[in-house]
């Protein structure tokens, strides 16, 4: 008013702070969201690029905590670029959901002056315009589906950082991360502790938290707007931030740690290999569930002999089925296991191949959506 005189009353004609707060959170989310969407594909680059240069790397891949089969180091890291890119991809449906005009809704029951929301929508560049003035005002699923993005990639950060966490350790001793993202001990200085991993697996509960917080604000709400929505910028303005430091370091972590493939390779025990010898059973003929049956007595029968499964004599492997020949030695070899998963989606080298050629397609489509 002091610039331009009373004239600035009119500003304020049939607007409400109702419709006006949800569209000022939209339009805040939108630039966000890009910011995040551009870190969160950095990152998948990141994986994918690294898998592609470390392809013939082998460690070996672990359920419940313990040694199951040979896998490429690269299948490794594609499997937490696959679950990031699906993320993004969740991230682009909640921007396009967000991209509806709630502006011109009034307090609750519209605009009484004829407001053209058509001119609205196209200077402030949304998609569409609300349908119902009194769901505009009040509805915040764009909030609660950020917030459920943020806590699936939250989840999946996480068990990335999880992940290296113990592979960082020196009883695993597979990676070493860059000094620039650990810290040393107070007391003890031969430490050195991966603080940047701890943090991004502990800010998860933080964002799980706001989450949980949101719904159970809407959950109790009556129609229209009412003032306990403010809660929801507190949640969004935090969560937004949260993601933004926790993608650039996840970034800095993965283009900086180092591997150490020979600790990888030490890791690998024969053993790992029961279920290929169970598999040239199969190629032999073999029912599975027999085959099956059959490797576990050769691992027993190593046991009770104190030798590794690779040193069995081949009257041993015989002793518990006839298919077993000379070419059996073949089987324990670990570039052999890996190489036999061939499959979409396995640990070859020429599935691995795929996967990252897949991965770079679908990042140049995700940045061509953003």
């Amino acid at each position: 008013q002091e610039l331009i005189g009373d004239i600035a009353g009119k500003l304020h004609t049939g607007r409400s702070r109702n419709d006006q707060v949800v569209t000022d959170l939209k339009l805040f989310m939108r630039n966000s969201l890009s910011v995040i969407s551009s870190h969160l594909q950095q990152l998948i680059k990141t994986l994918v690029e690294r898998a592609a240069i470390e392809i013939d790397v082998i460690l070996p891949g672990y359920t419940h905590l313990q040694k199951a089969q040979p896998i490429r180091w690269s299948q490794f890291l594609l499997s937490h670029a696959v679950a990031l890119t699906r993320d993004s991809e969740r991230l682009g449906d909640v921007k396009r959901r967000m991209n509806v005009l709630p502006l011109g809704s009034g307090a609750l029951a519209g605009h009484p002056l004829d407001i053209d929301r058509e001119l609205l929508r196209n200077e402030l560049d949304f998609a569409s315009i609300s349908l119902n003035s009194m769901d505009a005002v009040s509805e915040r699923d764009f909030v609660v589906e950020f917030l459920s993005f943020a806590t699936l990639l939250m989840i999946h950060l996480s068990k990335m950082a999880e992940d290296l966490i113990i592979y960082s350790t020196s009883e695993f001793g597979f990676v070493t991360l860059s000094d620039a993202y650990s810290t040393g001990s107070s007391v003890m200085p031969q430490k050195k502790n991966p603080d940047s991993l701890e943090l991004i697996r502990s800010k998860a509960g933080r964002v799980f938290g706001w989450l949980a917080s949101i719904l159970m604000v809407l959950k109790g709400l009556p129609s229209t707007y009412n003032k306990d929505l403010q809660e929801d910028k507190e949640a969004v303005f935090d969560v937004v931030d949260t993601l933004n430091a926790v993608l650039q370091v996840a970034t800095g972590v993965i283009s900086t740690l180092q591997i150490n493939k020979e600790n990888m390779e030490r890791a690998l025990s024969h053993e790992m290999l029961s279920t290929d010898l169970a598999l040239y059973l199969v190629r032999k003929g073999m029912p599975f569930r027999q085959a099956h049956i059959a490797s576990g007595k050769a691992v027993h029968l190593a046991e009770t002999k104190g030798i590794p499964i690779n040193k069995l004599s081949l009257d041993d492997l015989k002793s518990i089925s006839p298919l077993f020949g000379s070419d059996v030695s073949q089987v324990f070899n670990f570039l052999n296991s890996v190489e036999q998963y061939t499959a979409m989606g396995g640990t070859a080298k020429s599935s691995v191949s795929a996967q990252i050629d897949h991965l770079r397609e679908q990042l140049k489509k995700l940045k061509e959506q953003a």
